[in-house]
């Protein structure tokens, strides 16, 4: 009977916690995995240095940082408000052999510092590219990389290369 009881307890505390962790406001968005070609096409269309720190805005799962770290050996970061998803994302960077090359940041996309990266990744609806476009122009450096996908598709015509600075400089 102990033991039951001591089961159902820990059962319930890993339970709270999970609830407790919750994002710190809801995301904007549920969580669409970025097709795997998609990917690839948006990794390409960066054409990736070695030198260059990529961040992917709403990284969900992780598959585009851990893509870039393994392809092309670079540094990246996800930021992702869902702190489940920062969890399912960091495993997925350790199993790939690449949880020294990417980090996760249980953050608002909104919010974040991203003035470090070099390539800037967004699969996101249109709304939330429309929104983050005042963030990119002040905080995305001369010369960095924006990469988004217009629409949840896995069309590869629906990616859109946008570099930054060109675009969004302020005269």
């Amino acid at each position: 009977m102990t033991r039951l009881v001591t089961l159902l307890l820990v059962v319930v505390t890993a339970a709270v916690t999970v609830l407790a962790q919750g994002p710190a406001r809801s995301p904007d968005v549920i969580f669409v995995p970025t097709p795997q070609e998609v990917v690839d096409g948006m990794l390409k269309m960066a054409q990736i240095t070695p030198t260059d720190v990529l961040y992917d805005l709403g990284s969900g799962d992780g598959r585009i940082p851990i893509t870039a770290a393994v392809r092309y050996g670079i540094r990246a970061v996800g930021v992702e408000i869902d702190p489940i998803r920062v969890r399912e994302a960091n495993e997925n960077a350790r199993v790939a052999g690449v949880a020294d090359k990417v980090r996760f940041l249980n953050q608002d996309l909104f919010t974040t510092d991203i003035r470090e990266a070099t390539v800037v990744t967004l699969y996101l609806l249109p709304s939330l590219n429309l929104r983050l476009r005042p963030k990119l122009n002040q905080e995305v450096r001369r010369g960095a990389r924006v990469i988004r996908s217009e629409e949840h598709t896995s069309e590869l015509q629906s990616l859109r290369h946008l570099v930054c600075r060109l675009l969004l400089e302020k005269k």
